[in-house]
């Protein structure tokens, strides 16, 4: 069990305001600050993926977990390269296809931005980051300083969610997140939080996240600017598509659209023509979740919906999931199909699907 006395000293510089303010305050005169913490933490009582030290800004959670974790590796940031592409300022031993994958999985999924250095990046995408590259270290155990202190609330939480979704299907490393915001508890999910003001420990049951709940609403196709410069491959928009935007909690944060499928033998479809979720909000199944709310409303209305896609994530849930059937372009696949049926299109890798609908 990691025990410590925690003793924190600060020496008092003496200066004519300092006296000042001892006498306007009556405060005892002394050589130094002593700040003393008595701190264990049960965490080898049980197997564990995630904990986390939360406390008010200055309560000593750095200094305890200091302490506690000394043989550890204790995060502040990475230093990056000023003109490099994110994906090149990852350790050149680690294949460049767990680098995409590890970005995608922590929510960054928007390859432009993996072309961009880390310093053209939002405060929100060089949180990923920081993450994707501490998740493919060789730390067994790391501790992440200031967790989430320098991104939106909002944004943070779809962060923990992303996150604590990767560390348990990974099931390494074993992540300490040191922060002064308790509203990351419900979206990370820690398996331990010690409160640093209370001088507390507590063993938490893992729980589901609390819902993402998204309004959708129809919109003009020059909604599309707001989004455009995150696509994966195409940034124009038909102006005849069809459009959706999708809000959390009165930001947007997702938008989709569809046209008329103009097919010699196929009647009465659609396809889907751009989907794209911001940055910030990526990793949390929000696209997906998009994407399948129109495709259900157009085959409501007894109408087939069809999509072409060649986004790795997109294409990995659809072949798992019953609502879609993967086919070749053009022909009629068995409800078995799935990845196999992908084919390559101008140099890159797609995959058709028909959306079948909620009941199936």
């Amino acid at each position: 069990m990691p025990t410590a006395h925690v003793v924190r000293r600060t020496k008092v510089e003496q200066s004519f305001r300092v006296d000042q303010v001892r006498g306007m305050f009556d405060v005892p005169h002394k050589q130094e600050i002593l700040t003393e913490w008595d701190v264990a933490l049960p965490i080898e009582d049980k197997p564990w993926q995630i904990g986390a030290i939360i406390g008010a800004s200055g309560s000593g959670k750095t200094t305890i977990a200091s302490e506690l974790f000394k043989n550890d590796y204790i995060h502040t940031s990475f230093e990056w390269h000023p003109t490099a592409a994110i994906l090149d300022a990852f350790p050149k031993h680690i294949p460049t296809k767990e680098v995409v994958e590890m970005l995608s999985s922590v929510g960054l999924s928007s390859p432009p931005h993996w072309l961009k250095p880390f310093g053209h990046l939002s405060n929100g995408q060089k949180f990923r980051v920081e993450l994707a590259r501490l998740l493919l270290s060789e730390h067994s155990r790391v501790l992440f300083d200031e967790f989430t202190s320098v991104v939106d609330r909002d944004v943070a939480k779809i962060c923990c969610a992303a996150l604590s979704k990767t560390i348990r299907k990974r099931q390494r490393p074993q992540l300490v997140a040191i922060s002064c915001h308790f509203d990351i508890i419900d979206w990370l999910q820690p398996d331990w939080v010690f409160d640093v003001s209370a001088n507390r420990f507590e063993w938490r049951t893992l729980q589901r996240r609390p819902p993402i709940e998204l309004s959708i609403y129809e919109t003009h196709s020059s909604a599309w600017t707001l989004f455009k410069g995150h696509h994966y491959l195409d940034a124009s928009i038909n102006k005849a598509a069809r459009c959706f935007v999708a809000t959390w909690h009165d930001k947007p944060v997702a938008f989709t659209s569809y046209l008329h499928f103009v097919h010699g033998t196929v009647r009465n479809a659609k396809r889907e023509h751009r989907t794209v979720v911001l940055p910030d909000y990526q990793g949390v199944g929000i696209g997906n979740r998009v994407s399948e709310t129109v495709a259900q409303m157009v085959i409501d209305q007894k109408m087939r919906f069809i999509s072409t896609t060649s986004h790795p994530a997109m294409m990995m849930h659809r072949s798992k999931s019953p609502k879609w059937r993967c086919h070749r372009f053009g022909h009629a696949a068995g409800q078995d199909s799935k990845l196999t049926t992908i084919k390559r299109s101008a140099g890159r890798v797609t995959a058709g699907f028909e959306y079948l609908g909620e009941k199936c």
